[in-house]
C-alpha cells in the first residue's frame, strides 16, 4: 500500500478503528478474540490504530496496550480525550485538568510512554476550544503526546484551534452516505496541512451489504438502533440504493465494502480511512480495497448514486446532534 502522511508519520491508507472491539455495537468480543484481531491486523500491514478513552470506558485502550505493547515500534498510535465514561455514563469534558488526567490514565492503559496522535474527541461547548487545545499543547511540550488532533468539529473550530497549536489531523465520519465533511472541513484540513481521517467509511456497515433489517439483525445496545438512517422506514428506502451499488461493485470486480473504501481513497488521495471490524475475514477484505483502482467515471457514478440528496435521514438523532460541532446540510 502506498503510504500517506499524518504529520510526521507515514502510514498505510487503511488503518484500524478499534472501537467496536469494546464499544457501541452490542456485546463486544472477549479480550482474547480482540487481541487476536489486533495482532492479525498488524501482521497484515496495518500500521495505524485508533482508540479512545471512551471506548469501553477505558477497556479498548487496555486491550490495545496489552495486545500490542511489545510491538509498539511497528505502528502509529492514536487515541482521544474529552469524552469519557463517568459513573457508567458518557460525559463530554474539555477542561484542561480533565484532559491531562485522561491522558495520564490512557498512557497507563496503553502501556506506552507517548501517544503519537491525541484527538479532542468532542468539542466541549462550555469550554473555549483554545483552552482545550492549550492543554493538549502542554502535553506535547511534556512529551506525553506527539501531535494534536480534533474529532467531529467544524471548519471554524479547526482554524481557531490551529491558531493555538498546529493541528495534525481531523477525524470525522465520511463515506458515500455521510458527506458533511465536504461542506468545509476537508478544505480546512488542506488549508492548514492537516490530514483528514475518515471514520465509519463503510457507513456503519451499510455499505458492506450484509445488513438487511436492522431491527432484527442488530443486538440490543447497538448504537445504530438510535440512528435515524437505520429506523425502519428510512432504512427501507436507503436499502434500495444498494442494488445499483452492488452492480457497480460487480463491474469493478470487488466486494461492496472494498468499493466504499476505494471510493474514498480515489476521491481523496490525501485521506486515511479507519474501518472497524470484529471479523478477521472482514479485516482482510477491507485491506484488499487498497488494490482496487477506480476510474474517474466510476467515482462519479458512485457520487451520483449515494449522497446527501439520495440518503434518507440525518446522521444522528436530535439529542446527539446537539453535541456535534460539524456542519450540516440544509434540511
Amino acid at each position: 500500500m502506498t503510504q500517506r502522511k499524518i504529520g510526521p508519520f507515514a502510514v498505510n491508507p487503511i488503518g484500524l478503528g478499534c472501537m467496536n472491539l469494546s464499544h457501541a455495537y452490542g456485546q463486544p468480543p472477549g479480550a482474547e478474540e480482540g487481541a487476536r484481531l489486533l495482532q492479525r491486523a498488524l501482521d497484515l500491514g496495518v500500521d495505524f490504530f485508533d482508540t479512545a478513552a471512551l471506548y469501553g470506558f477505558g477497556a479498548n485502550e487496555s486491550l490495545l496496550g496489552q495486545a500490542l505493547r511489545d510491538q509498539r515500534h511497528r505502528f502509529t498510535l492514536a487515541s482521544k480525550c474529552g469524552m469519557t465514561g463517568v459513573d457508567g455514563k458518557r460525559v463530554i469534558d474539555g477542561r484542561p485538568t480533565t484532559l491531562r488526567a485522561t491522558c495520564e490514565a490512557a498512557l497507563q492503559r496503553l502501556q506506552t510512554e507517548v501517544i503519537d496522535l491525541y484527538y479532542l474527541h468532542r468539542r466541549d461547548f462550555t469550554v473555549p476550544i483554545e483552552e482545550s487545545v492549550g492543554a493538549l499543547a502542554d502535553l506535547v511540550a511534556a512529551g506525553k503526546i506527539r501531535c494534536i488532533g480534533l474529532s467531529e468539529v467544524s471548519a471554524e473550530t479547526i482554524f481557531k484551534a490551529h491558531a493555538v497549536h498546529p493541528i495534525t489531523a481531523v477525524q470525522s465520519e465520511y463515506s458515500l452516505w455521510s458527506r458533511e465533511a465536504e461542506i468545509g472541513v476537508i478544505d480546512a484540513c488542506r488549508a492548514i496541512g492537516a490530514t483528514f481521517v475518515a471514520f465509519s467509511p463503510l457507513a456503519r456497515g451499510f455499505l458492506g451489504g450484509e445488513l438487511r433489517d436492522p431491527t432484527t439483525q442488530l443486538a440490543a445496545g447497538d448504537i445504530r438502533l438510535a440512528m435515524p438512517r437505520f429506523a425502519p422506514d428510512n432504512y427501507a428506502r436507503n436499502f434500495q440504493l444498494l442494488a445499483g451499488y452492488r452492480e457497480i461493485a460487480n463491474e469493478v470486480g470487488c466486494s461492496m465494502a472494498q468499493l466504499a473504501l476505494a471510493w474514498i481513497l480515489a476521491k481523496q488521495p490525501d485521506m486515511v480511512v479507519i474501518p472497524g471490524t470484529r471479523s478477521p475475514a472482514h479485516l482482510e477484505n477491507n485491506l484488499g480495497a487498497a488494490r482496487v483502482q477506480l476510474t474517474p467515471a466510476t467515482v462519479a457514478r458512485l457520487d451520483a448514486l449515494i449522497n446527501e440528496k439520495t440518503v434518507v435521514g440525518p446522521r444522528y438523532n436530535a439529542a446527539t446532534q446537539k453535541e456535534i460541532d460539524t456542519e450540516q446540510f440544509a434540511a
